[in-house]
């Protein structure tokens, strides 16, 4: 699943492919709020992002659902 993290006064976003749950990754950013620390989140290659959890602005959730192929869907 691809997580794309808004990042406070950043003119881009990040982007995260990872194997954690929605809700996994949103308890970690809850939880890291709580104790004013970063927000990390490691990727499926294991690379880690930490951004501070205070300037965390969105997150968006996107689930892996392959690529198309083709012009249209064959019934058969």
């Amino acid at each position: 699943m691809e997580v794309k993290i808004g990042v406070q006064n950043a003119a881009r976003e990040l982007s995260v492919d990872t194997d954690v749950e929605p809700d996994t990754v949103l308890a970690t950013l809850n939880e890291a709020l709580k104790d004013d620390s970063l927000f990390t989140l490691t990727d499926s290659k294991g690379h880690t992002v930490a951004v501070p959890a205070d300037k965390v602005a969105y997150l968006y959730f996107n689930a892996d659902t392959g690529r198309k192929v083709g012009f249209g869907l064959t019934s058969s």
